[in-house]
């Protein structure tokens, strides 16, 4: 970050993955660009979304007590300027069809997702 440039210059990212480590190593491949933020879970998730605006949030798709898809589908409708990204280990041509319609996505990726992956698709969404 430049001397001149603040933390509110920079498109702020919500990453939502109970698994501590890829949640981690999904948010160091963005720090360098984005303001990022972490949560373990959507209820942690739904809080951080009341304290702040973000322009981006990517959650993982099999969540403790609460799917990804359905968070990402209360995302829109609380928050429908948030650009919304599934993430999920299963590549399932039927979730990803209910998941677009229902939830609006930028993109779903599938894991294991490189850092370029990660960063094309949020490039991508951040442009829209």
């Amino acid at each position: 970050m430049s001397a001149t440039e603040t933390r509110s210059d920079r498109s702020a990212i919500l990453v939502v993955d109970d698994e501590e480590l890829l949640r981690e190593v999904l948010a160091e491949n963005l720090r360098s660009d984005y303001c990022v933020e972490t949560a373990a879970s959507t209820a942690e998730a739904d809080i951080q979304m009341g304290l702040m605006h973000f322009d981006l949030v990517l959650v993982d798709h099999l969540m403790p007590n609460e799917l990804g898809l359905d968070f990402l589908i209360r995302v829109k409708e609380h928050f429908p300027q948030t650009r919304r990204i599934l993430i999920t280990g299963y590549l399932n041509p039927e979730l990803i069809t209910r998941a677009q319609n229902l939830a609006d996505l930028s993109a779903y990726l599938i894991k294991p997702i490189t850092a370029a992956q990660l960063k094309a698709a949020v490039i991508a969404a951040l442009s829209h």
